[in-house]
């Protein structure tokens, strides 16, 4: 361990700082688990196919659409672990209610997406508030690693939350993963309780369109910013086309059941698991430009390896495109997140980092209602392909900007 190292030792492992990993690593462990239960549940129970499992999954994005942008404001203004412990509790909530239509038999296409969408504004928030927390809770030259913790965090709830999704549906139905996820997100809310969060000086009172329009300004401004949200959202819109067709397709086409579709997804988290250990020695080795550009060359990749299971229907192929998914592109989110945190003023970290949701993932949607509409509307083949296409997009765009020249971090903004 290095002097430095060592000086952000008692920092980067604060008691606030690891309730904050561990209410993430529980947060976003109830959203996987529900996030891979439900189109397994829809297709298995439902009958719904590649256009029900695309309407899903475009309807419970859309909270990352509607929603970041007055949570982030939210998060520059108020409490950030009251913001997201709130909105914790709504997940708990739509959970449970998701767990009685169930048992009653009540369960639809409609409950799935409508609940989906209520229990999202707990990932929305989080993926808001929890980036804006940590520069509050860790010194400036913490911050790579203490985001490569809470990615390392996230990254073992996506390894485990696909597989034990597809293990309880397929051991014992589908209401032991909705019990499991309900309680993770109740814990999730009790870890964020004894958090010290620093006080922050208030802000003049102006009207919100104004606030964000100043930290779209600041986006749209930056060199470095602009590519990565551009980036961002051709990623997203090729990630849920995949997403829409992947589980008919894995079910109907590569023959595996419940299980084996879990264990495949779970590969994605096992991905990100490596990619979060490897990251501290590629950002040494690679200049930190470099480093950012692996996320983006991983998903092509992974595309391919995919699109490689059409002309080979092997479930270990799609296992390996889903690592590959997770294993570079956890190094771009390391690495962006701290450069977006380098080179805006703390006081509006919330309002960019929720401008970067909106315009990335709340593509989203469109992405998934894309994947549905060429699932059935053409063959499997034209949708994977479409995939590797928008992925090759999403390369070249990082790859011509500045981002690619930076040799290390920038200099952060004063407060």
């Amino acid at each position: 361990m290095s002097d430095i190292e060592r000086s952000l030792l008692p920092h980067f492992l604060s008691a606030s700082f690891r309730r904050l990993a561990w209410s993430n690593l529980l947060a976003q462990s109830a959203e996987q688990l529900s996030l891979a239960a439900v189109p397994i549940v829809a297709v298995l129970l439902l009958q719904a196919g590649p256009g029900e499992i695309g309407l899903l999954a475009s309807i419970q994005s859309l909270p990352f659409l509607l929603l970041a942008m007055p949570l982030g404001l939210l998060a520059d203004r108020t409490s950030r672990t009251r913001l997201m412990a709130l909105a914790e509790s709504l997940r708990a909530v739509a959970l449970l209610l998701l767990l009685a239509l169930l048992v009653t038999g009540h369960v639809s296409i409609a409950a799935l997406a409508i609940i989906g969408f209520v229990a999202a504004v707990g990932t929305v928030a989080f993926s808001v508030a929890a980036p804006s927390l940590v520069p509050a809770l860790v010194q400036v030259e913490g911050l790579a690693q203490a985001n490569g913790r809470l990615e390392l965090a996230r990254s073992a709830a996506f390894a485990a939350g696909p597989a034990l999704a597809g293990a309880l549906i397929a051991w014992t139905g589908a209401s032991a993963a909705f019990v499991l996820s309900g309680m993770l997100s109740v814990s999730a809310v009790l870890c964020l309780r004894g958090i010290s969060e620093p006080a922050r000086a208030p802000m003049p009172e102006r009207h919100p369109l104004l606030e964000l329009q100043d930290g779209a300004k600041w986006v749209w401004q930056s060199d470095l910013l602009r590519p990565i949200v551009f980036c961002s959202i051709a990623w997203n819109i090729s990630w849920f086309m995949l997403q829409a067709a992947y589980v008919p397709y894995a079910i109907h086409d590569l023959g595996l059941d419940a299980g084996g579709v879990g264990v495949t997804l779970a590969c994605y988290g096992v991905g990100m698991i490596v990619g979060a250990l490897l990251a501290p020695r590629v950002v040494r080795a690679l200049p930190f430009g470099q480093a950012i550009l692996l996320g983006p060359y991983f998903s092509v990749l992974a595309a391919v390896t995919m699109a490689m299971t059409l002309f080979w229907p092997q479930g270990w192929l799609a296992a390996l495109s889903y690592f590959f998914f997770g294993a570079g592109p956890i190094i771009w989110t390391i690495t962006s997140t701290t450069l977006r945190q380098m080179v805006t003023p703390r006081a509006m970290i919330g309002r960019v980092t929720s401008i970067n949701i909106v315009v990335s993932t709340g593509a989203r949607p469109l992405g998934a209602a894309l994947g549905g509409v060429l699932g059935v509307s053409f063959p499997v083949s034209v949708s994977l392909w479409c995939v590797v296409l928008g992925f090759g997009l999403q390369a070249i765009i990082i790859s011509a900007s500045k981002v690619r020249t930076l040799k290390r971090l920038p200099e952060p903004l004063p407060d």
